[in-house]
């Protein structure tokens, strides 16, 4: 199963955390279907369903910092205790809101006759598309993935890309790791960026740090850190993600080509 992992600065907040017994009842629940945990009964009008689509607007907007059931319990109304009949804690009700990412993600089918590229290239864009409207998926440690029907129909969908390429089992499960190991780095680095923007400019950065940079630094000494510094000053990091998701798919095929002329060498 693939591993994403990550987070910025100290992450705190990991999936496959809480009871696994009670974490896999609440993921493969019946749809609409309350939970029943705890001495009080489900509050009228409340539901796990309700509970995950509320902690997950909470952290879109504030970040996993802020996600408490007690500030969950007051977005919702309720007392943290009645957030608790439905959910067993904030580690179970990590994978329940990553699980429903999951689920309610765009699955593009795949046009039989395209070429693989295209799909793995889909794939990668759409769990980026993913991650920057839910920042907080970057920031979770998913070292062990809430296997519920978000996270299984997810890995279906994105091991099809790779299927029949001339990939091994094992091959098709690391390769689609790598390329998510790409999207979760590139996601933070964006994630980063923004947040950066939001108190400062990169124009700004640069016309402050700019004339300490010519006054200090020694062209002689560093002469490609200079040269290669000043040409992507400010540039976009979408070139990095273009430049980035093609070394991938590059790495692919060649992997692939070398494997074929060494099949048909050895015959």
């Amino acid at each position: 199963m693939v591993q994403e992992l990550g987070g910025r600065d100290m992450v705190k907040d990991r999936s496959g955390a809480g009871d696994p017994v009670r974490t896999l009842e609440l993921l493969w629940r019946e749809p609409g279907q309350p939970a029943q945990a705890g001495r009080r009964g489900p509050r009228q009008g409340l539901s796990v369903d309700a509970v995950v689509r509320a902690a997950t607007v909470l952290a879109d907007e504030e970040g996993l910092t802020a996600l408490t059931m007690r500030a969950l319990a007051q977005r919702l109304g309720v007392t943290p205790m009645t957030v608790y009949t439905y959910v067993p804690g904030k580690a179970e009700l990590l994978d329940l809101m990553l699980d429903d990412a999951y689920l309610h993600m765009e699955r593009r089918p795949a046009d039989q006759d395209e070429p693989w590229q295209i799909h793995v290239t889909r794939i990668a864009e759409d769990n980026r598309d993913l991650m920057l409207r839910h920042p907080w998926i970057a920031d979770l440690a998913v070292t062990r993935p809430p296997l519920g029907p978000g996270v299984i129909g997810k890995y279906e969908y994105e091991l099809a890309a790779f299927d029949g390429i001339g990939l091994t089992d094992t091959e098709m499960d690391a390769a689609l790791t790598h390329l998510l190991g790409f999207v979760h780095a590139n996601a933070l680095a964006a994630a980063d960026d923004a947040d950066h923007n939001s108190r400062q400019s990169q124009e700004d950065w640069w016309a402050v740090s700019a004339p300490l940079l010519e006054r200090t630094l020694d062209p002689d000494s560093y002469p490609l850190a200079g040269r290669v510094g000043t040409a992507v000053a400010g540039y976009h990091p979408g070139t990095i993600w273009t430049f980035g998701l093609q070394c991938v798919l590059d790495g692919l095929t060649h992997r692939l080509a070398a494997r074929k002329r060494a099949a048909k060498d050895a015959r």
